[in-house]
């Protein structure tokens, strides 16, 4: 993909497409452009499974008329396809029902300044390069004693290049790369069988874990749950472990959506400047981190993209507002908008995280004396208009502060309000994944087993 021609036939099409809606009668209009190319390699038992290549191109159309939207998307698209695509949704405008909140973004909040956050690798790997990746990955856990079966592995990169263009005079592009690997193990035999997984993704080649370190990951997990125990129905501390931890920050960050809050819809729809955590948690979400796999210079209506400080010292703070939700709350949007090429802006978080505490998950197991380990979650039982939570885990047992022996088969419920206002953050957060938490203690819950 060669970027800057790339870029130059983006903006073109962009451009033809306002021009063509504006002819038909629209009163404004923003056109985003994607293009992105992809390469993955699976594997199983030793043998290649699939390798896959894909090119994409596509774009979206939204036209303003008065206080009626519409959107259309499209792919692989020619000029005279474009013609109808604008001609297409300027006629749905038209019939669209009104809705007081639509619009473009204020102009006087759209980005002048686009950060370079270095999200593009400009390495590209071959197929058997990803081939090896992922054989590598998978051999290295089959070597390891019983471990008796495999789900597969498998290497992927991806680039892709997006360009947003509006009719009140924003125009601005960013490209972006991925790398991920990833390998599932089995360990037991005919009933008694455990499987887990390890996994990483980047935006740069040279930050992603080792082939060797991702099969040594996953076996290892994969061995310490043999042997699996249900402990007895009680009410006891759980401790979420990082991979799971962050699930937490992404129900409060539902909360917190704009959208949810307007329509009356979430929780904490009351909670604004109230203490919702303890005072020692703050949580931050920052679109302009470097190598970030969340990142981006500029959210989807095209401002500009600032770290945002939600809850600080347990009070929140902010909402995630993009143009419409902020207009509904009578608020200015802080640029939280995503938006993909077939849907209106919504309102979503960028990379956010949980800062780290002071104290390790050692000494917060010790101080929690028995209780539940998490390292799996099963099920989406959680309901953002009440809080109330409820989902199946795996995990460990904790006994005398430490971890005594595997589980699964659990129920972990509570209320999303109590479980944030009893909430331990540890100091072992690390920026993994695109949400990021440290391992975090929750005070009690309901732990059902036998």
């Amino acid at each position: 993909m060669k970027a800057t021609n790339n870029i130059d036939s983006q903006f073109d099409l962009a451009e033809q497409a306002i021009a063509h809606m504006r002819a038909f009668g629209a009163d404004c209009a923003d056109v985003l452009v994607s293009q992105s190319v992809s390469l993955g390699a699976t594997c199983r038992l030793g043998q290649m499974e699939e390798v896959e290549r894909a090119e994409a191109k596509d774009m979206g159309l939204r036209a303003l008329i008065g206080k009626k939207q519409a959107f259309v998307s499209g792919s692989g698209l020619q000029t005279g396809d474009i013609e109808k695509l604008a001609e297409r949704v300027v006629a749905m405008a038209q019939k669209a029902p009104e809705d007081p909140f639509c619009g473009l973004a204020d102009e006087k909040l759209l980005a002048t300044q686009i950060a370079e956050l270095d999200l593009n690798d400009i390495n590209e790997p071959s197929t058997s390069q990803l081939q090896a990746y992922a054989l590598e990955a998978e051999d290295t856990a089959r070597a390891i004693k019983d471990i008796t079966n495999s789900e597969g592995a498998g290497a992927n990169w991806g680039r892709s290049t997006t360009s947003l263009v509006t009719s009140h005079g924003f125009a601005a592009h960013y490209t972006a790369s991925s790398w991920s690997l990833y390998c599932i193990v089995l360990a037991g035999t005919d009933d008694k069988m455990e499987r887990d997984y390890a996994s990483h993704a980047t935006r740069h080649f040279e930050d992603l874990d080792k082939p060797a370190t991702i099969g040594t990951q996953a076996a290892e997990r994969t061995l310490k749950r043999l042997n699996p125990r249900k402990p007895e129905t009680t009410k006891a501390p759980v401790m979420y472990a990082p991979r799971v931890s962050a699930s937490l920050l992404k129900h409060f960050a539902a909360a917190i959506s704009g959208s949810a809050v307007a329509r009356g819809t979430s929780f904490l729809k009351d909670a604004m400047g109230q203490k919702i955590m303890p005072d020692n948690i703050q949580i931050i979400d920052d679109p302009l981190r470097q190598r970030g796999l969340r990142s981006a210079a500029f959210d989807g209506e095209g401002l500009a993209a600032e770290k945002l400080i939600l809850v600080k010292d347990g009070i929140l703070q902010a909402w995630l507002l993009e143009s419409a939700s902020a207009k509904q709350l009578g608020l200015t949007s802080n640029g939280r908008a995503s938006r993909g090429t077939a849907s209106p802006p919504h309102p979503s978080a960028t990379n956010l995280y949980i800062q780290a505490g002071e104290k390790s998950p050692a000494q917060l197991m010790q101080e929690m004396g028995t209780g539940l380990y998490v390292n799996e979650l099963i099920g989406m039982g959680v309901n953002g208009v009440t809080g109330d939570y409820s989902r199946g885990a795996t995990g460990y047992w904790i006994e005398n502060g430490r971890l005594a022996y595997p589980v699964s088969e659990l129920t972990i419920a509570s209320n999303l309000s109590p479980m944030f206002a009893n909430l331990t953050a540890a100091n072992d957060l690390t920026f993994r994944y695109g949400v990021n938490a440290p391992s975090l203690l929750i005070e009690e819950m309901t732990i059902a087993g036998l």
